[in-house]
């Protein structure tokens, strides 16, 4: 594993296997982590493919998705644009996550999504994450907080870019 640290202006960064995994802002006093596995045996992707746009590591799902309401067991505020979350796919045969995903919600035309509704909206997928296997038009899966089911969504439309050679 490569791990190399930077200091620059206040600010800390740490990447490992090349991508940016955690930033630290001193002068602010906060910091964040870009990618979720980081202390796995290998970095695979990292949430910063999401921050780059037109990315050709991104998959673009148009998707119906649903969120539960705190009284159903899901969350007690709505959802703004940019959240991410856990996209589960399948389940072990004991029912437990057997893995999850991460994935950025966009939906422009609404400042937030309210809890119960179901809406259109764009699922944006890193292809890094081995994840382009479960892409199938009406396909639906399960949108986690941890161990918290909070959602579901249904594939409406799939975009995976075609790398040229």
């Amino acid at each position: 594993m490569n791990i190399r640290k930077e200091f620059s202006d206040n600010e800390f960064y740490l990447y490992m296997n090349g991508k940016l995994v955690y930033k630290k802002w001193f002068d602010l006093g906060y910091s964040k982590v870009f990618d979720r596995f980081p202390w796995s045996k290998h970095t695979e992707f990292s949430y910063t493919d999401l921050d780059v746009e037109n990315s050709m590591n991104i998959i673009t799902v148009k998707a119906k998705v649903r969120f539960k309401t705190l009284l159903e067991g899901g969350r007690n505020k709505g959802i703004l644009s940019g959240y991410r979350c856990d996209q589960v796919f399948e389940y072990d045969e004991n029912g437990k996550v057997y893995q999850t995903f991460t994935a950025d919600f966009s939906f422009g035309d609404f400042p937030e999504l309210e809890l119960g509704k179901t809406y259109e909206v764009n699922v944006r997928f890193p292809n890094a994450q081995r994840v382009e296997r479960f892409m199938e038009k009406g396909r639906k899966w399960w949108i986690h907080e941890g161990s918290i089911l909070v959602g579901e969504g249904e594939m409406l439309d799939i975009e995976i870019p075609q790398i040229e050679k």
